[in-house]
């Protein structure tokens, strides 16, 4: 049975039958792209990050607006964001090079670090862990081996857009040699 080559996913208006990875749409398979290591990482790290948060949270003063917008607010905006994208381009994001890393931890130190230089926004510091963590569990669960920033959007969009992540790249890496 031939699938039709200009056949559309309702939800992304992508193709669905890539001619090559990077011109086609960014669809995502059933296979692991991380190994054990990889997994392991973002549990520990991601659950590292839930809890303290939650820890805080319980211990001290509980701020619901800290996880509406680390749980729902930053991964709509993203959401928001590679939606339009793939109005404009059926091709897959694969921005992996020097600058994306960098940025992979330039933003969420400076939303970390918001308390110390805009005392009025710091709810983005827990906001910042809550969706950072919460997105390495999930990025840990589905095997994803992008950087977490976009595991929410690309699960919800079944896509495979990929930006750099300097935290986890170089352990998928090392993994991903091992295990060719």
């Amino acid at each position: 049975m031939t699938q039709d080559p200009l056949a559309q996913d309702p939800m992304t208006r992508c193709p669905t039958t890539p001619d090559s990875p990077s011109e086609g749409p960014a669809r995502t398979g059933r296979r692991r792209g991380i190994g054990p290591a990889g997994t392991a990482g973002r549990v520990v790290l991601g659950s590292y990050f839930v809890a303290s948060v939650a820890w805080g949270h319980w211990s001290g003063p509980f701020r619901p607006a800290a996880w509406a917008l680390g749980l729902v607010g930053f991964p709509a905006v993203l959401l928001l964001w590679q939606w339009l994208r793939t109005r404009r381009t059926h091709t897959r994001l694969q921005a992996t090079g020097p600058v994306s890393h960098a940025l992979s931890l330039a933003v969420p130190l400076a939303l970390y670090f918001t308390p110390s230089y805009a005392p009025a926004l710091f709810l983005t510091s827990d906001a910042a862990l809550l969706f950072y963590g919460g997105s390495m569990l999930l990025a840990a669960v589905r095997g994803y081996a992008g950087c977490e920033v976009l595991a929410v959007s690309n699960w919800l969009l079944r896509r495979d857009d990929q930006v750099g992540c300097a935290v986890f790249w170089p352990v998928d890496e090392v993994e991903r040699r091992i295990h060719r």
